[in-house]
């Protein structure tokens, strides 16, 4: 597709951004993940580790295009993933219910260092939502607005 198609595409490949894109993601992913194990103990936690790791995937759709990196991950595959981490939060909260204590009282599980595990479950539950909402909303509005819905818009 060039301009004299009259066709402009808004992906323009470069090998630069690729190269380094496909060097610097994987570290990008593993420092958010990183991020959200130690929310515990210092600075960070579920959210800001999963704004991380979102930002690893929308650097990728940047570098290789929106529609291949749609294609590579499914939106199917993005709401396993926000539905997973809605559930492991749940499941740690309501459990605790189960085991005569209060929502999220992780200390009524009785086991060792139960405190620090719940807290890193809660938190990778909370990193799987924020980075599942944020990417699918990267790749809806990059989607664009599909003028043949058929409804009037005005």
């Amino acid at each position: 597709m060039s301009a004299a198609d009259g066709s402009l595409s808004a992906y323009v490949e470069s090998t630069i951004i690729m190269t380094t894109v496909r060097v610097v993601s994987p570290f990008v992913f593993t420092f958010g993940l990183f991020v959200m194990f130690h929310g515990a103990e210092s600075a960070g936690g579920g959210f800001q580790g999963g704004a991380i790791v979102a930002s690893s995937i929308i650097m990728l759709a940047f570098a290789f295009g929106i529609e291949p990196t749609r294609e590579w991950l499914d939106d199917s595959v993005i709401r396993l993933l926000v539905g997973v981490g809605a559930t492991t939060f749940v499941g740690i909260g309501i459990g605790a219910l189960a085991f005569d204590g209060a929502f999220l009282e992780y200390a009524a599980y009785g086991i060792s260092h139960g405190v620090k595990y719940g807290i890193e479950l809660v938190e990778l539950g909370i990193g799987a939502i924020v980075a599942g909402v944020i990417v699918s909303l990267f790749m809806n509005l990059a989607g664009g607005f599909n003028h043949d819905s058929g409804g009037d818009d005005t």
